[in-house]
């Protein structure tokens, strides 16, 4: 079996500096996306991240590509914040807590009703960010629920609606200026999250696959 010489391998992956312009436009488009909505030119994204025309749709072809890769990256971050969470070892509910404050920080009630109008929600790479957050989100839970500090009649799907509602407006409609309700507001629900409950809850635990129903 032939090997690749070095050559060949240097060939193939990519250099840092390309690494680094797709991430500086990565992440000058979900600024811009928070702030002005998905419509934003992508020659004014490009301005952003300090790179040229040609450099953005070299790496995205379209709008879609670019909203999709924004989109699960923002998903992957918020992962990442989850993961850290559980590698924790102190109170399971304040680490729930913490990780619920991080997602609103990462705009997903901005970010993710960009999927039903732009692009497929069935692509590959979007239905795993999607599973991995799901995951780690229900872990959350569960510890927290074994632990005894978090009520039992609760779902990740009570989770991810109350991020999405609490931290809106949507994206392009000022959406910076209430940052400071935000969190405010976000800690009011999660301590209405705590066990023992105080009150009985209508209807049952909201499931992701209810919201995707819905």
């Amino acid at each position: 079996m032939q090997t690749a010489t070095p050559v060949q391998r240097r060939a193939t992956r990519p250099r840092a500096d390309a690494l680094r312009n797709r991430e500086r436009i990565v992440t000058a488009a979900r600024e811009m996306f928070v702030e002005f909505g998905p419509d934003v030119p992508l020659d004014e994204i490009a301005r952003r991240a300090g790179v040229g025309n040609a450099t953005v749709y070299r790496n995205f072809p379209d709008r879609d590509a670019l909203v999709r890769e924004v989109v699960c990256s923002v998903m992957d971050r918020t992962s990442e914040a989850a993961e850290r969470e559980l590698a924790e070892t102190g109170d399971a509910f304040e680490a729930l807590s913490r990780f619920v404050h991080a997602a609103a920080d990462e705009r997903i009630s901005a970010l993710c009703p960009m999927m039903s109008s732009t692009f497929d929600q069935h692509h590959p790479d979007l239905e795993a960010a999607r599973r991995r957050i799901e995951d780690l989100t229900e872990r959350l839970m569960e510890r927290a629920c074994l632990a005894g500090r978090l009520r039992p009649d609760v779902g990740v799907g009570d989770i991810m609606i109350a991020v999405a509602q609490l931290s809106r407006p949507p994206a392009g409609t000022g959406c910076l200026s209430h940052d400071r309700f935000v969190h405010r507001h976000l800690q009011l629900f999660l301590d209405g999250l705590r066990a023992p409950a105080r009150s009985e809850l209508p209807g049952t635990a909201a499931t992701m696959e209810d919201l995707r129903r819905a």
